[in-house]
């Protein structure tokens, strides 16, 4: 029978009020919130970073495929490309990749009730997997097509409509003025939807329309189009596919991830990863410092007690294992805790959006969540690792204890 386990098991369950029964329940409560605080953590950064890039790669695919122009900004207007067939085997042979899209896109101005916007039209074709963009239309439909002609709906976005007081099934003006000669060309179009992605730099810039609209007004052959959408399966995967695309695709051709094309909005993302680690660190100093001061309370409190079992013959090594299995205790206490407030709040974020975020600045409406159960069990074993760890150290105290004077001890 392990007398070390008994004894702590007989100290740890005691109904005897004390001092070190309050700290024990603190260090509990301590423990429980640093395992809570990570666990929410966690969940909320890889939600927000997962939703957040989503809407980007929905808009635009993963990575942009397009003529080589090295001193063009990358969100304007695209010289225009034959369709390849030897790029679009290159692109579709690439490992990793699951769906390719044409696009082109066209300055242009709305005109409704003689207040004007510009806008980027962003041209699709009739194939486009719209799937990815239906759920951010908040009122209407996606775009009709026909084969005779090109459509004339039209989809922009609700800062847009606002600001124009644009209502669905509204006809509007949208005008386009030629870089070569100034020649100005108008059509007039329904709007069939109004969307809303959150991320400000595609709300306020870009209307969704027909892409053989932006052929018939830019003289484009049938052939022709702005560039190619490509989808991957894992998108941390985006820049090798994209370098590798590089290497492959001929000369006048260029690859770029939408990370390059956006890279404020990465960037920002990335920046939740820094603020994930400093919550950790501080979180894991809380748990070890009550861990430790309530391990030195516990053994000052049974002073006596320690002076009397090395009295009767006990080794320094027992009665370190009699403290740290009545930490066990306190510890996992502390993490089953944790866990379980930790996994019920993300739950009760996902049923009820309860946490709201303002979407002009943070993209999106309310605090998502996404649990990587990996990383919650990681948590939940490097807290204990690190926990058994610090608790060794006020376990030393122990072999300086003097029977003689630890039993005099009040």
């Amino acid at each position: 029978m392990n007398l070390a386990f008994n004894i702590a098991k007989r100290i740890a369950f005691t109904r005897q009020k004390s001092f070190a029964r309050f700290i024990i329940r603190l260090s509990v409560a301590a423990t429980a919130v640093s395992v809570m605080s990570m666990i929410i953590t966690l969940a909320f950064v890889n939600g927000f970073q997962q939703t957040v890039a989503n809407k980007v790669f929905s808009f635009w695919g993963h990575i942009r495929v397009q003529k080589y122009e090295p001193n063009k900004s990358l969100v304007a207007e695209e010289t225009p490309i034959k369709k390849n067939s030897k790029v679009l085997s290159i692109i579709t042979n690439e490992p990793g990749v699951y769906q390719i899209q044409t696009f082109a896109t066209k300055s242009a101005i709305i005109e409704k009730n003689k207040e004007i916007e510009g806008i980027l039209l962003k041209g699709v074709e009739k194939d486009y997997d719209s799937m990815q963009l239906k759920p951010f239309i908040k009122e209407g439909r996606w775009m009709h097509f026909n084969d005779s002609s090109y459509s004339k709906e039209l989809l922009v976005s609700v800062q847009i409509a606002r600001q124009l007081k644009i209502r669905l099934n509204d006809t509007i003006h949208i005008y386009f003025i030629s870089s070569i000669d100034g020649s100005r060309n108008y059509r007039k179009l329904a709007v069939c939807g109004i969307y809303k992605t959150g991320i400000e730099e595609y709300d306020k810039l870009f209307a969704l329309g027909d892409q053989q609209l932006i052929r018939k007004i830019n003289n484009w052959a049938a052939d022709e189009t702005g560039g190619y959408e490509v989808f991957v399966k894992d998108y941390h995967q985006m820049d090798s596919i994209s370098n590798r695309l590089i290497d492959k695709l001929p000369a006048e051709w260029m690859s770029k991830t939408i990370r390059e094309v956006y890279p404020n909005i990465f960037d920002w993302l990335n920046i939740q990863d820094v603020n994930r680690n400093v919550i950790f660190v501080v979180m894991a100093i809380v748990a070890i410092i009550n861990l430790i001061t309530c391990l030195l309370i516990l053994i000052l409190e049974r002073t006596r007690m320690v002076g009397i079992l090395k009295a009767l013959g006990a080794n320094d090594w027992l009665i370190q294992k009699l403290f740290l299995y009545h930490a066990t205790v306190i510890t996992f206490a502390g993490i089953g805790i944790g866990f379980v407030a930790g996994i019920g709040i993300c739950w009760l974020q996902q049923i009820t959006g309860f946490i709201r975020l303002d979407e002009s600045a943070y993209y999106v409406s309310e605090a998502p969540i996404y649990i990587i159960w990996w990383q919650v069990f990681a948590v939940c074993a490097g807290t204990t690792v690190v926990c058994y760890l610090a608790l060794i150290i006020p376990t030393l105290i122990i072999k300086r204890i003097q029977p003689t004077k630890a039993i005099q001890f009040r």
